[in-house]
């Protein structure tokens, strides 16, 4: 059987779970593709701080003697980060050797780049594992669903901010108590502003709105918002009405043809969906292509053994295309819609969940409803609970379709009304509708 030798470089936690998984399954996965992989070297940053089931003869604490060896011929980029890692990538392709990495900061702020790196010196980047763990979403939409135009995909791929929201609905607690357990429970870093502010989620979702349009997108150009201003009553009052709220990253097709919205923001999603149902750390990512119809993936998007398998996945399509000399058998990114374009925010049409503190006098409904008629701004339900004492209280509205720039100018004047105690909150709602 022909042998494949590979380099890892980085031992944390996807790093230990790839030489894990290799020695569990590492034969398994050899059979079934007839290349054996073999690890040749692993660079850490301290070998002595390395773990004595790995072998030491392995190991060197100088990644470019991976680079370097003609007889490691895939690398595998396991450190993170997007400085360090770039280097490494830049120099495994301009050597010639296919890349696999999990990086999707890296991907996100990069890709470009190492896509077009990869394509001259005439060799891959994998990259599996950047999106989703072990949910197979970057292969599905590269290959699955090549003959596809993708109207529309939605995901819930940060399964910290899943976990957060999901026990929030259900046990009615607020953002900072489960934040303080997800931390205690290793769920969420401390500090947390990665997940719980938008962000991994954004470097995730433009990937994948890149991979589903053909254009790179710029992660500048993505809409982001967290969910550090979700709170206990917007849950409760969306559970009312219906609904679930969680953390969405949208990638939606607009009307204009080459006009894409690319956001990450707390939405508001029916509970008769199948999203709703997504709870605790898992991920899931809704696609609606125009052939296919509508597909779900759902499984642990974070962690070392998810993020390893999807590792080992890349693994066999990189030891078969060396076999078979398929260098560019499926290229890490075809740019197809050169003329895309992100739509900015201020653009998007949805749907919203508006809730007010207010004074409780007679007028106050009429001035809101006011401001909202004369920014064109239907409204297609009040809710106004009973029960609340106090010089203020809740007043929920949900809004019909219109640009989310009206929307915010119309709350800014609403925020300025004295009736309106403190600052008003928006969600957005999203029920799905072709």
């Amino acid at each position: 059987m022909q042998q494949v030798n590979f380099g890892i470089i980085g031992l944390g936690t996807v790093g230990s779970g790839v030489f894990d998984a290799l020695k569990l399954n590492g034969d398994l996965l050899s059979s079934r593709i007839g290349v054996r992989v073999q690890i040749g070297r692993i660079a850490v940053r301290s070998i002595k701080k390395c773990s004595s089931k790995i072998p030491r003869n392995l190991l060197t604490e100088n990644w470019r003697e991976l680079i370097d060896d003609q007889k490691i011929q895939i690398i595998a980029e396991l450190v993170g980060g997007t400085t360090i890692a770039r280097e490494i990538v830049l120099a495994a392709l301009k050597a010639g050797k296919p890349v696999i990495t999990a990086n999707k900061a890296l991907i996100s702020a990069h890709g470009e780049e190492l896509f077009a790196a990869a394509k001259k010196f005439g060799t891959n980047l994998y990259y599996e594992a950047s999106v989703c763990g072990g949910i197979p979403i970057i292969k599905s939409l590269r290959e699955g669903f090549v003959g596809n135009r993708i109207n529309a995909l939605y995901g819930i791929v940060n399964g910290t901010c899943n976990y957060i929201l999901t026990r929030m609905k259900l046990e009615g607690a607020d953002f900072a108590g489960v934040l303080a357990d997800a931390q205690r429970l290793g769920y969420a870093e401390t500090p947390p502003d990665l997940d719980i502010d938008g962000h991994d989620a954004a470097h995730k979702i433009g990937i994948l709105a890149s991979l589903a349009h053909g254009f790179w997108v710029n992660p500048k150009k993505i809409h982001v918002e967290g969910i550090r201003h979700v709170s206990a009553l917007d849950i409760k009052f969306a559970g009312e009405l219906g609904y679930t709220i969680k953390l969405l990253g949208i990638v939606k097709k607009c009307s204009s043809a080459c006009r894409v919205q690319v956001s990450v923001y707390p939405t508001l999603i029916p509970n008769s969906h199948v999203l709703a149902s997504v709870n605790y750390a898992f991920n899931a990512v809704f696609v609606h292509g125009d052939v296919v119809g509508d597909s779900l993936f759902y499984g642990r998007g974070a962690g070392k053994d998810p993020t390893a398998s999807a590792v080992l996945s890349d693994i066999a399509d990189a030891a078969l295309d060396l076999k078979f000399s398929n260098k560019h058998r499926i290229p890490p990114f075809v740019p197809h819609e050169c003329e895309g374009a992100v739509l900015p925010i201020e653009e998007v049409v949805s749907q919203y969940f508006v809730r007010l503190n207010v004074a409780d006098k007679p007028g106050t409904l009429a001035k809101i409803a006011a401001i909202f008629g004369q920014s064109n701004i239907g409204i297609s339900s009040v809710i106004q609970p009973e029960g609340h004492e106090g010089k203020s209280v809740p007043l929920i509205f949900m809004l019909h379709y219109a640009t989310n720039g009206a929307v915010q100018n119309a709350l800014k004047k609403i925020g300025k009304l004295p009736v309106v105690k403190g600052k008003p909150v928006m969600l957005r709602v999203e029920n799905f509708e072709k």
